[in-house]
C-alpha cells in the first residue's frame, strides 16, 4: 500500500502553480439555483429556473431598452458636493469619492436619450451600487433636467427606480427633490408626454413617495420590493403582523398601486406597446 504513502517529504506547491477556480463564472440565486453567468446575461439577468430578476444597474438596462444599444447621455459629468458639511465616522466627500471609484459612476442616476424599437425615449436610472441609490440633490437634479429635456423634444420619459430613499448626509436638501422632481413631471403630464415609472427592487423611502409612483403607468418586475418604511418600522408602528408577502410587487399589484408586473425579457415590448398606443401610432411588431 505504499502508493498512499507519501515517500519524499517537503514536496509543495509554489503559489504560481496552484490554480483558483476563477469567481464569477457562476451565480446562485435566493433559492439556490445555480446558472453560468454568461448563460445569465443573455437571460436579461433573470435565472431561468426559478424566475428570480438579480440586481442590475443602468449599464444593463440601458443595453436592454435601447436599440443596439445606442444613446446619448445626458448631465453625464454632474457631481455632488457637500454644502452642509456634514459630519459622520466617514465624510460625505470621501464617501462620494469611495463610491465613484467603486462604481465609475458619477452619482446613483444615469440619464440618456435614444430610440428604443424605433420610439424616441428618454431614460433616468438608478443605481443601487451608489450609496444604495440614495436620492441627494444630483440625482433630483438629474432626473428634473432629463424631465425637461422630454418637455422640451416632446419625448416620452421612463424612470427606472432602485433606491433606499433619501441621502441622509444632505438632509433637508435631499427631501427638497421629491417637489422639485414631482413638478416636472406634473409639467410633463400638463403637456400630455407619456411618463412610465419602472420600480424595481428595492424602491423604498422618498423615491416611492414621489417619482416612482407618479407614472402615468407604474409598473414593476417580479418580486421586487417596494414601499414606503421598511416592515418592521410598519409591524412597529401599526402593532399588526403583515402579510408574507407585504412590500412585494405582487402584493401591490393586487391592491392596486400598480398597473402591471412584468417579466424583463419582455420589458422593451411592453413600455413601447404603451408609448404606441398613448401616442396613436401603429404597433410595432
Amino acid at each position: 500500500m505504499s502508493w498512499f504513502k507519501r515517500k519524499e517529504k517537503g514536496i509543495t506547491t509554489s503559489t504560481e502553480e496552484k490554480k483558483d477556480t476563477p469567481k464569477g463564472l457562476w451565480y446562485k440565486s435566493p433559492t439556490g439555483k445555480i446558472i453560468d453567468t454568461e448563460e445569465l446575461e443573455k437571460n436579461f439577468y433573470v435565472s431561468p429556473e426559478d424566475g428570480y430578476h438579480v440586481r442590475i444597474g443602468s449599464k444593463e438596462y440601458f443595453e436592454i431598452l435601447f436599440d443596439d444599444n445606442k444613446y446619448k447621455e445626458l448631465d453625464a459629468n454632474l457631481t455632488s458636493k457637500d454644502p452642509l458639511k456634514f459630519e459622520d465616522t466617514k465624510k460625505y466627500p470621501d464617501r462620494l469619492k469611495a463610491a465613484q471609484d467603486k462604481t465609475k459612476l458619477k452619482d446613483a442616476v444615469r440619464t440618456a436619450v435614444g430610440k428604443s424599437k424605433g420610439n424616441d425615449l428618454v431614460i433616468a436610472c438608478m443605481d443601487f451600487t451608489f450609496i444604495g441609490g440614495s436620492m441627494g440633490s444630483v440625482v433630483g437634479e438629474k432626473i428634473a433636467r432629463a424631465a425637461k429635456y422630454s418637455l422640451d423634444k416632446k419625448i416620452p420619459f421612463m424612470i427606472i427606480s432602485k433606491s433606499g430613499g433619501a441621502r441622509m448626509m444632505e438632509a433637508a436638501l435631499s427631501l427638497m427633490q421629491l417637489a422639485k422632481t414631482s413638478v416636472r413631471l406634473a409639467q410633463l403630464a400638463d403637456a400630455g408626454i407619456p411618463y412610465i415609472s419602472l420600480a424595481t427592487d428595492p424602491t423604498t423611502g422618498g423615491t416611492t413617495a414621489s417619482f416612482a409612483m407618479l407614472g402615468d403607468i407604474n409598473i414593476s418586475e417580479p418580486g421586487a420590493l417596494i414601499g414606503f418604511a421598511g416592515p418592521r418600522v410598519v409591524k412597529d408602528t401599526t402593532g399588526q403582523d403583515l402579510p408574507e408577502d407585504f412590500q412585494t410587487s405582487e402584493f401591490l399589484l393586487e391592491h392596486g398601486f400598480l398597473d402591471f408586473i412584468t417579466q424583463r425579457s419582455k420589458l422593451k415590448d411592453k413600455i413601447n406597446l404603451y408609448i404606441d398606443l398613448i401616442t396613436n401610432q401603429p404597433i410595432r411588431a
